[in-house]
C-alpha cells in the first residue's frame, strides 16, 4: 500500500476555483498495487465534493487596486483631446497660464473644439482669456485659429467683439486706435498680466519691419510710452537690443533700429534664387 500525494488540477468542485484561491490541494490516497496506479480524476471530484473542501479565509489573496497614474494636460490632450471629462482640467489650465504667465496654443485649441461639442459648458470669461493670450502672441495667427473655433453667434457678443476689433488694429498696424479701445476695456486685457508688454514688443517689432530709423513721436505713439517712461525704455533697448539714439536736423530723436534684412534688403540673402554658374553656362552653346 502506498500513500501519494495527487494535485488536484482539473477536478475542483464547483465554487472552487484555484485561480481565486491562490492555493493548490492535494488528496491523500491509499493505493493497492503500483505507486504508478492513480485514482482517476471523477474518483478525486467525488472525493472533493463530500468532504467539501473550502479554502480558508485567512489563506484568500485580496484583490489588487489599480493604482492611480496622473498625466499632464498635455498629455490628457495628446492622448483623447475628444473626451470631454477633461474640459475642467483644460480650463483651469486657462488660469495656470494667466497666473503663471505661460502660453499654450494647443491646449486652448483642445478646450475650444470640445465647447463646440459641449457648447452648454462654455465659459465666457475663459474663451476670453484665451483670445487675450492669443493676441498677445502676435504676430502668430493664434487668434484667428482660436476664432475659427468660436461659434459666429458667441463671436457677436461682448467682449468678443472688443477682442475682434482690437486684433484688427494690431493686424493693420493701427497701434494709436487699439490703445485708444484697450483703454476702453481694461477690465479684459488687464485680466490677463503681461499683455501690455506683449503688445509693445509686437509693435517694435511692426517698426523694425518698416523703419531703419524711427522719429521718437512714432514709437511713442506705437507702444504708447511717454515722457520719462520713454527715456528708461529707450535706455533698455539701447543695452539689451543695440538701439541708437541719434539727434534728427529739427532737433528731435531719431531712433536708429537694429539692422535686418527686413529694413536693409541687402541683407538678405537670395541664395534661393540664385542660378549656378554651371547651369548658366550650359545655356550659351544653345543661344549661340
Amino acid at each position: 500500500m502506498y500513500s501519494i500525494l495527487t494535485p488536484l488540477v482539473d477536478c475542483y468542485p464547483k465554487g472552487l476555483n484555484p485561480q481565486h484561491s491562490g492555493r493548490c490541494f492535494f488528496l491523500s490516497c491509499s493505493l493497492q498495487g503500483s505507486p504508478r496506479s492513480v485514482p482517476p480524476v471523477r474518483y478525486i471530484g467525488k472525493v472533493l465534493r463530500r468532504n467539501r473542501i473550502r479554502p480558508k479565509m485567512g489563506m484568500e489573496k485580496e484583490p489588487q487596486k489599480p493604482q492611480q497614474v496622473s498625466y499632464t494636460v498635455e498629455q490628457l490632450v495628446a492622448v483623447n483631446p475628444y473626451n470631454p471629462d477633461i474640459l475642467p482640467d483644460l480650463e483651469n489650465y486657462v488660469n495656470e497660464q494667466v497666473a503663471s504667465q505661460t502660453y499654450s496654443l494647443d491646449a486652448n485649441l483642445c478646450l475650444l473644439r470640445l465647447y463646440q461639442f459641449e457648447p452648454e459648458r462654455l465659459s465666457t470669461q475663459i474663451v476670453a482669456r484665451i483670445l487675450v493670450k492669443a493676441l498677445m502672441a502676435m504676430p502668430a495667427p493664434d487668434f484667428s485659429l482660436c476664432l475659427f473655433l468660436i461659434p459666429e453667434r458667441v463671436q457677436m457678443e461682448q467682449p468678443f467683439k472688443t477682442l475682434i476689433v482690437l486684433s484688427h488694429y494690431l493686424e493693420t498696424g493701427g497701434f494709436r486706435q487699439f490703445w485708444d479701445e484697450a483703454a476702453k476695456s481694461r477690465h479684459i486685457v488687464e485680466a490677463v498680466p503681461g499683455f501690455e508688454q506683449a503688445i509693445q514688443a509686437y509693435a517694435v517689432h511692426v517698426l523694425s519691419l518698416t523703419y531703419q530709423k524711427v522719429p521718437r513721436s512714432v514709437l511713442a505713439e506705437a507702444i504708447n510710452i511717454e515722457g520719462l517712461a520713454l527715456d528708461k525704455f529707450l535706455e533698455q533697448q539701447v543695452v539689451n537690443y543695440g538701439w541708437v539714439l541719434e539727434m534728427g536736423q529739427g532737433g528731435g530723436q531719431i531712433i536708429a533700429l537694429p539692422k535686418t534684412e527686413f529694413n536693409h534688403p541687402e541683407l538678405k540673402k537670395n541664395s534661393g534664387d540664385a542660378v549656378p554658374l554651371d547651369h548658366i553656362t550650359r545655356i550659351f552653346p544653345i543661344l549661340s
